[in-house]
């Protein structure tokens, strides 16, 4: 088995990182596309909902073509378009071009992540969920840390200051471009070796265990995205509070999830990948409970631990749902990071029909509940499957 390589591990968590920068970004940039082209909220909304379904419904697609020929070239491609995309925004003068600009940046997230999770996957070594951990963490941070760097380039330069987010994909595409050769060769050579392999369809075992994978990542996603939206309208809206505090808690419970993908990966294979899978479910229902019936300091405090125990699962997931399709690495990446991602926000468009019809409290009793229903979900999970040897 080879050792973890976490030289190229973090060259990859570093395009990570960059790629999504872009996906942080834009959620700060809209008052600012709204200001300039006066337009409505739905039409601010509509923008977000295109850069989602572009960089995630399509992912699953990426995949299926570099489980069919690896495509080491899209590595250093798309941090470089996710950015430019990004970086023109600012200089659209009309909706349209203003919504092209997200697509192809949209585009550029949605070729990255079946290329990166399945070339990290050759570099994790035997401790999978800890190597995987390592990159995972890279897009985390980087969402986490979009809305600064945007932010501080559009209040410094005005909307067009968008134009200095094209420099980390410049500047990551140049390093990985001179590193492709050493990044890329375990996957040519795993290609090789699976093209001598006589290819057997999927089991139902399989199948039915990758569903409940994707799953259980859909409703994790729901819980994320769902804290990150609606304590904003439960803080502001509903308790009248301030909207700094609220987005305080928001950057807490993210950037925490962001430090729980490291923590948690390597007590997952210690521990073994489903029994922490389960554990991080089921203690991520009291977290998110207390939360709720908190405030002052001990609602930094449990909003902290909440999403460093919910979140820990991220790199988890992919790694299992991996494990459970070895011949299509490209396509399990894409389901158990893009798809999911994009269910998880439909689910956050059904919270908003629970709090119109019994109000923001409701909808956040709803979150709260998710994480059992996940918990039940892992409990029918069969992993590690024993994959019959081929030939």
């Amino acid at each position: 088995m080879i050792k973890m390589n976490k030289k190229a591990l973090g060259l990859l968590s570093t395009s990570h990182f960059v790629t999504d920068l872009n996906q942080g970004a834009l959620p700060a940039l809209l008052p600012f596309f709204k200001e300039a082209l006066q337009l409505s909220y739905t039409m601010a909304g509509t923008i977000l909902l295109s850069a989602n379904l572009t960089s995630s419904i399509i992912q699953p697609i990426f995949g299926h073509l570099s489980d069919r020929k690896p495509i080491g070239w899209f590595l250093p491609l798309a941090p470089l378009i996710a950015c430019m995309g990004i970086s023109i925004s600012g200089f659209a003068t009309h909706y349209v071009l203003l919504l092209s600009c997200v697509v192809v940046s949209g585009i550029g997230i949605a070729i990255f992540h079946p290329e990166g999770f399945k070339t990290a996957y050759f570099f994790t070594g035997e401790k999978r969920a800890t190597g995987m951990s390592i990159f995972a963490v890279g897009g985390n941070l980087g969402i986490a840390l979009g809305p600064i760097w945007a932010l501080l380039l559009v209040t410094s330069f005005g909307i067009q200051g968008t134009l200095g987010m094209i420099t980390p994909g410049i500047l990551i595409g140049i390093v990985l471009l001179f590193n492709l050769s050493q990044i890329t060769s375990p996957v040519k050579r795993a290609h090789k070796e699976i093209k001598r392999e006589v290819k057997r369809p999927l089991t139902q075992e399989q199948k039915w265990t990758f569903f409940l994978l994707v799953s259980i990542a859909t409703v994790r996603a729901w819980i994320q995205f769902g804290m990150a939206t609606y304590i904003p309208f439960y803080y502001i809206n509903y308790l009248k509070g301030n909207p700094l505090y609220a987005g305080k808690l928001v950057s807490t419970f993210l950037i925490s999830g962001a430090v729980g993908t490291l923590v948690g990966a390597p007590l997952a294979d210690r521990w073994g990948h489903k029994k922490f899978l389960q554990l991080s479910l089921f203690f991520s229902f009291p977290l998110l409970l207390l939360f709720f019936y908190s405030s002052g300091f001990f609602s930094f405090i449990f909003i902290g631990i909440a999403g460093m125990v919910l979140i820990s699962s991220f790199a988890l997931t992919t790694v299992m749902g991996q494990a459970v399709l070895p011949q299509h690495l490209g396509m399990a990446s894409g389901m158990m990071v893009g798809f999911t991602m994009s269910a998880g926000g439909v689910g956050v468009t059904l919270l908003g029909t629970i709090a119109d019809h019994w109000g923001v409290p409701m909808a956040m009793k709803a979150i709260v509940i998710l994480p059992l229903i996940a918990f039940v979900l892992s409990l029918l999970v069969n992993y590690p499957l024993k994959l019959k040897e081929e030939g």
